[in-house]
């Protein structure tokens, strides 16, 4: 029955409107730091099954294929895209981009709940604790870091460690020491938004170490990580999802057509 051929092309085109919500969503952070672009992934849906392989024809022998119809398609998940973004050299002392694997952790003040960022715009607040984001709204880095308010320079190290120069003194002095986590599942977090994820029991639980250590990346004081979105690539995509969605609404009227003329014929 045509009406068949209405329902899974309305799968079709709600797929497609779903994966055009992902290219949009890429777009629009396009310039975002650190951001990690998604991908829609889809599988089909079940069958009508009119006749199975290897069913016995009328001569009692096996038939070579069955008779099926598929019954459209839908969104399995959204998958990210952890792949390196290009480095963006910003001079600024208190940015820092991961290259490499891994994520900053850092504590929310309302919820005291660790969250985790590649975004390394840091700054430090009224306290004088570095934190992620504004100096107002930002997220402390855990473990807590202090800057001394006489600091003349702040020195973060590829392997996170914290040091800063004070007047009349000639060396460094180390005032803390910035740690990487790392999961067995990233593609499993949870995006919550301003660059954060939280951990989900498919990602697994945090697994902490310095930048450097345990297949970690490093740190890059001066950078910040870019997006990791393909302008041309996500261009391409969009074509593609509009005309796919193009030719489901074509295979609408076409049912419809077909609904039309046979109402038509019993008259």
């Amino acid at each position: 029955m045509s009406v068949q051929t209405l329902y899974t092309a309305a799968t079709g085109m709600d797929a497609m409107q779903t994966k055009l919500d992902v290219i949009a969503n890429n777009l629009a952070n396009i310039n975002t730091t650190a951001f990690k672009k998604d991908r829609a992934n889809f599988e089909d849906l079940v069958y009508r099954t009119e006749a199975y392989p290897g069913m016995l024809d009328a001569g009692q022998q096996p038939t070579p294929v069955g008779t099926q119809i598929g019954l459209g398609t839908r969104v399995q998940s959204t998958q990210k895209d952890f792949n390196q973004g290009a480095l963006q050299d910003t001079g600024r002392q208190l940015d820092v981009a991961i290259e490499g694997p891994g994520f900053l952790e850092v504590l929310d003040p309302l919820t005291q709940t660790s969250m985790y960022t590649r975004s390394g715009n840091l700054d430090v607040n009224a306290e004088g604790t570095l934190v992620i984001g504004s100096a107002q709204t930002g997220r402390p880095i855990e473990p807590n870091i202090t800057i001394p308010p006489d600091a003349t320079a702040i020195v973060i190290g590829a392997n996170g460690e914290v040091s800063v120069r004070q007047p009349g003194q000639v060396e460094l002095t180390q005032v803390g020491q910035m740690n990487m986590v790392g999961f067995i599942n990233p593609d499993g977090l949870l995006k919550v938004g301003e660059n954060l994820y939280q951990a989900t029991d498919a990602s697994s639980a945090p697994l902490q170490s310095t930048p450097g250590a345990d297949g970690l990346g490093i740190l890059r004081q001066g950078s910040l990580e870019s997006s990791n979105v393909e302008p041309v690539g996500e261009l391409i995509d969009l074509i593609t999802t509009q005309r796919g969605f193009e030719l489901n609404s074509q295979a609408v009227q076409a049912g419809d057509q077909v609904m039309q003329l046979i109402s038509n014929l019993r008259r």
